[in-house]
């Protein structure tokens, strides 16, 4: 078997392979499907295996941009990990990870993240249990009796928005020192706003897309960086109340509507769980944003089957919300002992005693509450890829 990029030939036997792995796909998407598809083609981000002829397997890379403690870095999001159903447990899907993490490295990428269908896959490759997407079912009517503050200028947007949007997430996710969100490029952005079934209105600090599920109304995105913007917006999605008796939203586990909130009590929360991966320790450590008065260093050693120039004793230095990781030899002073999964996971704010007591750390723990400290997040993301 061989893996090479997929072409739009191998379009047809991509739809078939996705379809016996994740389910039809409407007559109706599926031109909208191979649209969207045809970026990823052309750049080399859609790898797929092959057994001669035969579409065995597929995985595609989806270009992010994902914010830790504010600060922003290209993020590979993998998505579209197919195996055909003939072909799984014969170790097809291991080879076809470190294919799709050399080519993440190969973009540029010093992290990576996905949504798990099966954890010892991806936990094979490097990748960790690190966040959630918050998904938080709320009575339509409280919404309602969120009041406006002020005048807040809302209209309704569409696909010329894209870089707006685009504008609009860099700046709140920084200001609220956000941990995990991403946002597509501009060129996705434009596709999703063209969906003639959603609700999409925009202010000159915020935004939402929402639609009708059924009886009610589920809630994409809702994005605001000031306390007027997020009343005017939860208000507008309220507004359905009289028809609409729940309010489905994908939300940050802090999010500042729970406050906004008249009345909170009992609350139906649906967590659906994430992956992360650090594919360049160095590149990682320099483009994660950090708590500005936090200063100190810690010494870790990492262990990556995959990834070689991981591997080894790294001096890890934090000052000023920034951070640098420098190799060092095999000698000199001892810390903590990760494997890539569990350096993946520290990144993401899993807490040590955490990572230690699931046995992804071991040895000296001088630099614990350190770690602790710097990488402190509670990670989350509003979208599904």
């Amino acid at each position: 078997m061989d893996i090479r990029d997929v072409t739009s030939d191998d379009l047809d036997a991509v739809l078939d392979l996705r379809q016996r792995s994740f389910g039809l796909v409407p007559a109706a998407e599926r031109e909208r499907w191979r649209q969207a598809a045809l970026p990823a083609l052309a750049e080399g981000r859609y790898l797929g295996m092959f057994d001669g002829p035969r579409l065995v397997a597929t995985s595609r890379l989806r270009p992010f941009t994902q914010w830790w403690h504010g600060k922003p870095q290209p993020l590979a999001g993998v998505a579209a990990v197919t195996v055909s159903p003939e072909d799984r447990g014969k170790g097809v899907g291991g080879r076809l990870m470190q294919a799709t993490v050399e080519r993440a490295v190969a973009f540029g990428d010093a992290v990576s993240a996905l949504y798990p269908a099966t954890t010892p896959l991806y936990r094979s490759a490097g990748y960790e249990h690190a966040g959630a997407q918050h998904r938080v079912t709320l009575p339509a009517e409280a919404l309602r009796t969120i009041p406006p503050s002020g005048r807040v200028e809302l209209r309704r947007m569409g696909p010329g928005d894209a870089a707006e949007v685009v504008s609009v997430l860099r700046r709140a996710h920084g200001a609220a020192r956000a941990s995990g969100p991403v946002s597509w490029d501009e060129r996705t952005w434009a596709l999703w706003l063209g969906r003639e079934d959603d609700f999409l209105y925009l202010a000159p600090d915020g935004y939402v897309v929402y639609r009708w599920a059924g009886p009610d109304i589920e809630v994409d995105n809702l994005v605001a960086e000031s306390e007027e913007t997020a009343r005017a917006l939860w208000s507008l999605v309220g507004s359905a109340s009289s028809m609409a008796e729940h309010v489905t939203a994908n939300v940050a586990p802090d999010d500042p509507v729970l406050w906004l909130l008249r009345e909170r009590s009992t609350e139906h929360i649906k967590q659906v769980r994430w992956m992360f991966r650090v594919l360049d320790v160095a590149a990682a450590v320099e483009r994660r944003g950090y708590p500005a008065a936090v200063a100190g260093e810690a010494v870790v050693e990492v262990t990556d089957r995959l990834r070689a120039g991981n591997t080894g004793r790294w001096r890890l230095e934090f000052s000023g919300g920034a951070g640098a990781a420098t190799p060092l030899g095999d000698s000199g002073e001892s810390g903590a002992v990760l494997s890539i999964n569990g350096l993946s996971a520290l990144y993401a704010g899993i807490p040590a005693a955490t990572l230690r007591r699931g046995g992804l750390m071991s040895g000296h723990e001088r630099y614990d509450e350190l770690l602790d400290t710097v990488f402190a997040a509670k990670p989350y993301m509003l979208d599904y890829f």
